[in-house]
Parts: C-alpha cells; sequence; structure tokens
C-alpha cells in the first residue's frame, strides 16, 4: 500500500461582480483509495455545493464568487491499494462482452476522435497479438514519438493535432493513446492525478493525466508520457478525456494564478505502507 499527501493551492482575481467555479480536485473515494484525511479552505469563506458522481467518483466543487481575490486550498493524505497483475495474463474483452456501462470509452470523444485514428491505429497495431502487450506498446510508441513540451499546446489540441505535431504535455500524450486503443475497439479513458516522482528539472509538481485502459473487465492504468512513477498516481477525476474532468472550469472574467502543488510519499513500515516504486506489473486502482 502506498500513502500520498498532497496540496493544492489556487488563486484567483475575479472583475466580474460575480463569476462560477467549478472544481474537481479533492481525492476520489473508491475501493482502492481511501482518503485518511483533508481539509478544505475557501478564502473568504464562501458556500460551496458538493455533488460526487455514484459512478465515476468525481467529486465537485460548485462556487459563485464576488469580485476580488479568491484562494482555494485542499490538503489530503490519501491511502491507495494497488492491485498487481501479470500483463501476459490479461486480455482484451470483445465488444459483445462488455458491459453497457463501458461502451462509451469506445466512443469518440471531444479530444480523442478515434474514428480519424482507426486507418493509423490498425497500420501500427492492426497485427499485434491483442492483449495487455499490444496496449503497453501503443504506450511505448506514444511515449517515443511525441516529446514532451510545457506550454506547447493549448485547450484546443486534439489527439489527431498530437500525431501530427509530436509535441505535447501530459493530457496530448493521454488523448493520443486513449484515440488509437479506442480505434482498436479497446476501451480507454482518462485519470486526472498529479505527477508523483516526475524530474525535478522539469518544474514544479503539477496535475497529471495519464490513461486507463480496460482489460480482463477490470481498469489498469498507464502514463504514456513516461514522466511520472505509475503507483505514486493517486485518483482525482475519471472521464472520457480532459473535457469531462478539468481540475477547474471558470465561468466569468477571471485572471488564475499558476497553482501551485506539493505531492509527498508516506511511509509506516509497521503498517504495510512504502515508498511508491516502479513495476513491469500491471496496476489498477479501481
Amino acid at each position: 500500500m502506498n500513502r500520498l499527501r498532497y496540496l493544492v493551492n489556487l488563486s484567483y482575481e475575479i472583475f466580474d461582480p460575480t463569476a462560477d467555479f467549478l472544481f474537481i480536485l479533492e481525492a476520489a473515494r473508491t475501493e482502492r483509495q481511501a482518503v485518511v484525511s483533508e481539509q478544505l479552505t475557501l478564502t473568504p469563506p464562501i458556500l460551496a455545493a458538493r455533488y460526487t458522481d455514484p459512478v465515476l467518483h468525481n467529486r465537485m466543487l460548485r462556487i459563485r464568487a464576488n469580485k476580488g481575490r479568491l484562494a482555494i486550498r485542499y490538503e489530503a493524505v490519501v491511502d491507495i491499494d494497488h492491485r498487481f497483475d501479470d500483463g501476459n495474463q490479461l486480455s482484451e474483452v470483445p465488444v459483445a462482452e462488455l458491459p453497457f456501462e463501458i461502451l462509451p470509452y469506445l466512443a469518440p470523444s471531444r479530444y480523442c476522435e478515434s474514428d480519424r485514428m482507426m486507418e493509423f491505429a490498425m497500420r501500427e497495431f492492426g497485427a499485434m497479438p491483442p492483449g495487455y502487450s499490444r496496449v503497453y506498446a501503443i504506450r511505448e510508441w506514444v511515449r517515443n514519438h511525441v516529446r514532451f513540451l510545457s506550454r506547447s499546446t493549448n485547450e484546443r489540441t486534439s489527439a489527431t493535432d498530437t500525431v501530427v505535431e509530436r509535441t505535447g504535455v501530459c493530457r496530448d500524450f493521454a488523448h493520443l493513446m486513449i484515440a488509437i486503443c479506442r480505434a482498436l475497439s479497446i476501451p480507454a479513458r482518462m485519470s486526472s492525478s498529479l505527477d508523483y516522482g516526475a524530474d525535478p528539472a522539469m518544474g514544479a509538481p503539477d496535475f497529471h493525466a495519464v490513461v486507463e485502459i480496460y482489460l480482463s473487465h477490470r481498469w489498469y492504468l498507464l502514463d504514456p508520457s513516461g514522466v511520472s512513477i505509475p503507483s505514486g498516481l493517486l485518483r482525482i477525476g475519471t472521464g472520457r478525456d480532459a473535457a469531462d474532468i478539468p481540475f477547474a472550469a471558470i465561468f466569468g472574467k477571471v485572471e488564475s494564478e499558476r497553482p501551485f502543488i506539493e505531492i509527498q510519499a508516506l511511509t509506516d513500515p509497521a503498517a504495510g505502507i512504502e515508498m511508491p516504486l516502479a513495476t513491469i506489473k500491471a496496476i489498477s486502482t479501481w
């Protein structure tokens, strides 16, 4: 088991009389992820409406704030009880056997135009044996053919843009891998997290987008950007792509400051809580 502490500080200057915000930044509670402690502080104090998706466990905050400064501070300690499986034992699930709730993750979405990627996906990966090895090969192709470059893309960049331009940030890597998998009839979705284990030379800790693939009737986690230690990736949001799970959606004339984020692994050997480590096993946190 791994235990992670994370802190998020967000700051905004509101110019309209009021502005509305939707946040997904609180740690999700799932069968394999438990929130040990958490604290949310809004400055100035504002009443926040809360909603938790009963299926995906995304926790949403809705806030209406008045003109002036708004600050949000969220801190949590989270335990993750990973499931580690032998990838060689995992198989792709035929569409006819997929649960109905999984089917939306086969369809094209805002940033993952899998319908436009079918010829490319079949040419590159169609002849490979189906299963985890093919999924991992897609992950490696994306990691090796796209260059990580901070601020190289924007909120309009999609998977087809990335396959042409070959540069991007973590969400672009994720969108491209998701689109390729869906084009091969492999359900795929995005999970938002924090980039635990990233090289400090890349900059300060940040929000991080990764991919989940549905194999053998379970979701498995992969990071196509390769910047994180996957066992240190806690779950914040889950959706079809970044459009479903922005950490902040803003409605109004607002100026944002860069988020301040801290992420730290905590250990307690007596309780079986250890440092996140790299592994060749397939990882599931769902």
